[in-house]
């Protein structure tokens, strides 16, 4: 049933090879229909959050991205979005046996060491109005010891955990399946249809962290998760900052 579901929701567009699937997205949004999935086996120059390089590691992994039209209008509940994903990917990890956390807003790691990025960008035409939303992921299935060890931060793949080679293809259909069934209640519901399976997947909550917001950096106790998805940070101050955006460093 869950197969039917995807296979009747959402269109899919492999790239035998491409720089960058949210590029391709991006530069082909008015070629692209609502509920498009592309990936690829071969990415070139992938992007995370902060314009960070997402490395190529190898075929037997995942690189994609979901072209998404909800309406014309931007509305605040698109920024979720990353959020969503990121509670659809760490629920399939788990899936394997493994046990993932979620570093706000939308990195997986588990062990402290990352084995999935999100990154979701906009296009809008040049009347102000939203051509689409891009929501690319990038997911470490099947890698070597030797590769994640030459990626500049501490990281993972999801075969080095389970001991298991992962056929990604299962991986592929399992991801769009939950995603396909949350998607429309959480455009009309919001973050709160996910808040507690968020939270519960948390790795900040009640941590000293360093939260950078473009040019500033903000140092507190994480406290909480907002109704929105914003991060509730207390400084030594007692001050309490809600922070929409950023990256825990």
């Amino acid at each position: 049933m869950l197969l039917l579901l995807y296979n009747l929701i959402m269109k899919k567009l492999y790239l035998d090879k491409i720089d960058s699937t949210n590029k391709y997205c991006k530069d082909n949004i008015y070629n692209i229909d609502d509920m498009t999935f592309v990936y690829t086996y071969n990415q070139t120059n992938g992007r995370g959050r902060l314009e960070r390089k997402w490395t190529y590691m190898g075929k037997d992994n995942i690189y994609a991205s979901i072209v998404l039209k909800p309406s014309k209008k931007m509305k605040e509940i698109y920024s979720n979005l990353t959020q969503l994903l990121c509670v659809v990917l760490t629920e399939v990890f788990e899936e394997y046996g493994v046990f993932p956390k979620i570093k706000w807003p939308n990195d997986i790691r588990i062990n402290h060491k990352k084995i999935s990025g999100i990154l979701a960008e906009g296009v809008i035409n040049s009347d102000g109005n939203l051509e689409g939303l891009v929501l690319g992921f990038g997911v470490n299935l099947n890698t070597g010891e030797d590769a994640v060890y030459n990626i500049d931060q501490p990281a993972t793949s999801l075969n080095l955990e389970t001991g298991n080679v992962i056929d990604k293809e299962v991986f592929l259909k399992k991801v769009l399946n939950r995603f396909c069934l949350l998607y429309n209640r959480f455009i009309e519901e919001g973050f709160l249809l996910i808040r507690g399976d968020y939270l519960k997947r948390a790795e900040f909550l009640n941590k000293e962290v360093a939260v950078k917001v473009f040019d500033k950096t903000y140092e507190g106790t994480a406290t909480d998760v907002t109704e929105n998805g914003a991060l509730k940070l207390t400084d030594k101050n007692n001050q309490e900052h809600i922070l929409l955006i950023g990256d825990i460093l």
